[in-house]
């Protein structure tokens, strides 16, 4: 049974991995806009309002980006079942790369409050082990493709991937 359930794990594994790498990617490049942008200002209105909340409504203020982007789901949904697959899809990536940004800013103003609450801070904890054991869990794979890789380029000589090179883009 374990081995039948292996490649769902690793799946499963690779999406979380897939949402940690996206919320480590883009969380600078939403601190790199908010530093060009007025928004420190923001930033610390908003933390100085959360500091006078309990750690129950701070919750609230973090719910509020995921609440806001939601119906964002529905109009994908509805571009699929009508086969818009490219506007769905651009559609999914923006609300993700969007959503994870602003969640990761108002989560870098509402951590310390958040963790405040016995519960949250076990739930964080449970989430940073889940992605050490993510990270595990497809450590085997990773290592295995980067050996794969590092064996094709020994093997190919440089005029093969120059040829392979050139190739591709005369089929573009």
């Amino acid at each position: 049974m374990r081995r039948l359930l292996r490649p769902l794990w690793v799946l499963l594994a690779l999406i979380f991995l897939v949402e940690a790498w996206l919320w480590d990617r883009v969380e600078p490049i939403i601190a790199r806009v908010v530093a060009l942008i007025p928004l420190p200002r923001l930033k610390a209105w908003l933390a100085d309002r959360i500091a006078h909340l309990s750690p129950a409504l701070t919750l609230i203020v973090f719910a509020v980006p995921v609440v806001v982007l939601f119906p964002l789901n529905f109009v994908a949904a509805w571009l699929l079942a009508h086969k818009y697959f490219v506007g769905a899809t651009i559609l999914i990536v923006f609300q993700k790369v969007l959503g994870v940004g602003i969640v990761a800013f108002v989560f870098d103003v509402t951590r310390d409050k958040l963790l405040q609450m016995g519960w949250f801070r076990a739930l964080y904890t449970f989430v940073l082990d889940l992605r050490a054991r993510a990270l595990a869990i497809v450590a085997p794979l990773k290592l295995a493709i980067q050996q794969w890789m590092a064996r094709f380029r020994r093997r190919a000589s440089p005029g093969f991937i120059r040829r392979l090179r050139r190739r591709m883009q005369a089929s573009r």
